[in-house]
């Protein structure tokens, strides 16, 4: 039997009005389990089940999982310190925006459980002020991991060790969830959203000329990501 996967769908559309499509999203939940219930790199199953509600469940010899979905696409068009750029932008710009956002490639999966009631993965780059929700950040922090360096995620992804072994390096995460968009072919550059100089710095757009610039690119890497995403799907899924 095959399954499909719409990557034009917008989670929000199936989501009850005012709550998170992350938690409660249908279609989204779907879609993250046919994506990413697949072989491991070691060559081991990894099923994602979805008889817990909200989350994804695997238990197997690898370990148990539970996991949740994450928004990777991140407007910021309701964020206090950046009200006076969006204001500049017409409403229709910031709806397409919101849209593309919206689609499958515009959201990933961290595991959930909280460990030693400290933050999760989700919670924690979206509070940490040298990240923001920067995903493109994000991924820079996951890849210091994977070399065992230090980075502002550094003690959360320790928390969370034994999901990230289950990739074995960065390159083999990066393929797994069809992220390569954002790093060059060799994985050791990335394809910021907005130019790094580190970070100290700011993560947020400054002014006009930087939000449209972070609004292009990330806008580009969800696009290339869903057709990644279509392209796995019709090899694999029908």
């Amino acid at each position: 039997m095959s399954e499909f996967v719409d990557t034009t769908f917008i989670m929000r559309s199936d989501t009850p009005k005012g709550k998170d499509p992350d938690q409660h999203s249908p279609t989204l939940r779907k879609y993250h389990s046919l994506l990413w219930s697949k072989p491991l790199p070691s060559g081991e199953s990894f099923n994602l089940e979805l008889d817990i509600p909200r989350l994804l469940h695997h238990k197997s010899s690898v370990g148990e999982f539970f996991l949740s979905s994450d928004c990777i696409g991140h407007t910021y068009r309701n964020t206090q310190s950046l009200k006076n750029i969006i204001k500049n932008i017409s409403p229709n710009e910031i709806k397409s925006f919101v849209e593309v956002c919206g689609t499958i490639g515009g959201y990933i999966v961290f595991p959930s459980k909280k460990v030693n009631n400290k933050m999760t993965i989700n919670g924690s780059r979206g509070c940490n002020y040298q990240i923001k929700d920067r995903f493109d950040l994000t991924l820079k922090c996951i890849k210091l991991f994977y070399e065992n360096k230090d980075s502002p995620l550094k003690s959360t992804f320790d928390r969370y060790e034994s999901f990230f072994k289950l990739f074995e390096d960065f390159k083999n995460y990066v393929d797994y969830f069809h992220l390569n968009p954002l790093v060059n072919n060799t994985y050791s550059e990335f394809n910021y959203f907005l130019p790094f100089k580190g970070f100290g710095n700011n993560p947020l757009p400054s002014n006009n000329e930087e939000y449209f610039s972070y609004k292009y690119k990330l806008t580009e890497f969800i696009l290339s990501r869903n057709k990644l995403i279509e392209n796995w799907t019709k090899q694999k899924l029908h």
